[in-house]
């Protein structure tokens, strides 16, 4: 090649990279990988047509499901037991763009461990991934007493609070103190779990979910209540009735729907409709 050609070449390159600059084009890009990296760590799979994972934080199964498209804020409902049983809000509220989350710490009965592995729980999830600062609380049965007492220690970061049948106080269930049946393995596991060397012991605590509600009321969370009317394993009136009572005399906001002639079980509604309302109102989405 001559050198005048080799100049020509050169002020062509020139001329091609100013124009390039001018029309703001940026020079090719490498190839995007044909997966992106998943979001969460651990295993993927789906459930009910949505993407979900399963990993370990902070020693506990977590188990996190993503909505198509999140909603404005990134919402969040937190399961606190039985994962996937009557899962007809949490599909409801991933319809809606709501994240649902799981932490699996069932046999810890709400104790301050738990509590501990819900603050590394919160933290992981609004820290790395941009959930929304305020969560809508979601506990069935024994699930009641991690979501009451995660919430009293943590109230500014709730959004709401749907307890389905709860247990607010476990000298009702499953010390059996009351009107309900004594469920020995299980108030052997929640001794060990506070560390109580006796049942004296445990039923001097006064922080039951039934005693720490002043602070809920003073951040102003809302709550909502589903229980049955003739619940025997966890009884109205040893629990959600003892809390309405008193929050209400907080001057808190209570709303409870009680299932006429339902047992424990089946939790929830079989038409989600107005615990979804609910949680829409308070933790936002659409």
């Amino acid at each position: 090649m001559t050198p005048s050609a080799v100049f020509r070449r050169l002020v062509a390159a020139v001329i091609l990279a100013a124009a390039c600059q001018l029309a703001g084009a940026a020079p090719p890009a490498e190839a995007a990988p044909a997966h992106a990296a998943a979001p969460f760590p651990g295993k993927t799979s789906e459930w009910n047509g949505y993407d979900r994972y399963d990993f370990s934080h902070d020693g506990r199964r977590c188990i996190v499901v993503a909505p198509k498209q999140a909603a404005a804020g990134t919402p969040w409902i937190w399961r606190a037991r039985f994962w996937g049983h009557e899962p007809q809000t949490d599909l409801a509220l991933l319809a809606r763009g709501y994240h649902v989350a799981y932490m699996d710490v069932a046999n810890l009965f709400g104790s301050p461990k738990a509590v501990a592995h819900w603050n590394a729980f919160y933290a992981y999830l609004t820290g790395e991934h941009g959930f929304a600062k305020k969560a809508a609380l979601e506990g069935m049965s024994r699930g009641g007493l991690i979501i009451f007492n995660w919430a009293a220690a943590n109230p500014h970061k709730v959004a709401c609070l749907y307890a389905d049948a709860p247990v607010c106080d476990f000298t009702s269930w499953p010390a059996g103190r009351g009107a309900s049946r004594r469920s020995g393995a299980a108030w052997t596991a929640c001794k060990k779990a506070y560390g109580f060397a006796s049942d004296d012991e445990a039923f001097a605590y006064r922080k039951n979910p039934v005693d720490t509600l002043a602070p809920l009321a003073k951040a102003g969370v809302p709550l909502l209540h589903v229980c049955g009317g003739a619940d025997t394993v966890v009884p109205v009136a040893e629990n959600t009735a003892i809390v309405e009572q008193r929050y209400k005399a907080l001057g808190g906001r209570i709303q409870v729907i009680v299932k006429p002639g339902c047992g424990h079980h089946p939790h929830s509604l079989t038409d989600p409709a107005p615990i979804v309302a609910f949680v829409l109102k308070h933790a936002g989405g659409s």
